[in-house]
């Protein structure tokens, strides 16, 4: 049982993922699709010339063909992104607070769709929350993704009078206990699957003049792949990294996992695992794009076995994990917390 509280204060978790729609049908798309893309954050070109071409040739035509990609994930349960990020949430939450042993909250927040992150916000405000600590769910920094939710947090709270005590987490592409949990993951595929030869990396990609204008996050991805493949004991030839996710003509992060793939059956890689590290939980991008589009692809040029390996959603080992990084980022607001428990003397647990 948990002790009571003297006060209402506690320490607010806000988790941000991307969003999703709210129906696998176009018009839902479209409307996810026109406050994603909109974003200066996703698309860096001038207002005065993306949004023409977004609202005359991209949103008329664009949501069908992604509707129809929706339909083949969704589940009873709606969006696999949503619902597993929830999910996360949930189990996270429970670690939490076996672990911190002091009051607080977990929301989350979702950047272009509904629970948006000024609600979540809203619900830690009105929950007591005075410390705030933002996980965006992006292991490896991107502008795009980490750069938006800071954006988003940052707007929000201007709209507030209340001002917690903030922290960001930018990223833990290297953080041991993710690592950790993604080489549990392969390990346990590999067990109950069986091993292939090969175990191809991929992370979403984006344009490559994001990297010429200083984001890390091409080199965060590499040190990610490299890290877990030294846990896993791969030598060279065994694994390899691409980026999938192109949108547009611009030249994107190579090599491009779709090409990798269609390719590998000629070199005589016929057995492939593919593990997506940039993805917290499953979603379009891992479910269809990849376990159904690529597989496809592999397959029809030759392949004999595609094994790919779901993220770590909200898993026990992805929950501890995320609850150990917090626990080191807050671990001096869980003393001053934990203070004000009754029983407690000079914050040790009576």
């Amino acid at each position: 049982m948990r002790r009571p509280e003297l006060s209402t204060e506690r320490i607010g978790i806000l988790l941000v993922n991307s969003g999703t729609p709210e129906a696998p049908e176009p018009a839902a798309v479209r409307a996810f699709l026109a406050r994603f893309l909109a974003d200066p954050r996703v698309v860096e070109l001038p207002r005065a010339l993306w949004l023409p071409l977004l609202y005359a040739i991209v949103l008329p035509f664009r949501p069908a063909r992604v509707a129809r990609k929706y339909r083949r994930i969704w589940s009873d349960s709606g969006s696999p992104l949503r619902d597993l990020t929830v999910k996360l949430s949930a189990a996270l939450a429970g670690v939490l607070a076996q672990r911190i042993l002091a009051p607080l909250q977990v929301e989350v927040g979702m950047l272009y769709s509904a629970p948006d992150v000024g609600d979540a916000l809203g619900r830690l405000r009105a929950g007591g929350a005075q410390r705030l600590l933002v996980l965006p769910l992006f292991p490896q920094y991107c502008g795009a993704t980490g750069g938006a939710a800071f954006d988003q947090v940052s707007a929000a709270l201007h709209r507030l009078r209340w001002l917690p005590d903030l922290q960001l987490v930018a990223d833990y592409h290297d953080h041991p206990g993710y690592i950790e949990a993604l080489r549990a993951s392969v390990v346990a595929h590999w067990e109950a699957h069986g091993r292939t030869p090969h175990l191809l990396i991929s992370f979403h990609g984006i344009p490559e003049r994001y990297g010429r204008q200083g984001d890390p996050y091409h080199s965060r991805c590499h040190a990610t792949a490299r890290l877990l493949a030294d846990e896993l004991l791969l030598l060279e030839g065994e694994w390899s990294v691409s980026f999938q996710s192109r949108f547009g003509p611009a030249q994107w992060l190579k090599p491009y996992t779709q090409a990798v793939l269609s390719g590998m059956p000629a070199r005589g890689v016929r057995e492939v695992t593919v593990v997506c590290p940039g993805f917290a939980v499953d979603c379009l991008e891992t479910l269809e794009e990849i376990a159904i589009e690529n597989r496809a692809l592999f397959m029809q040029a030759g392949g004999q076995r595609f094994e790919y390996v779901p993220a770590l959603n909200d898993s026990a080992a992805h929950a501890h994990c995320l609850a150990r990084l917090i626990a080191q980022r807050c671990q001096g607001w869980t003393q001053g917390l934990r203070e004000h428990l009754p029983g407690t003397a000079h914050g040790a647990p009576a």
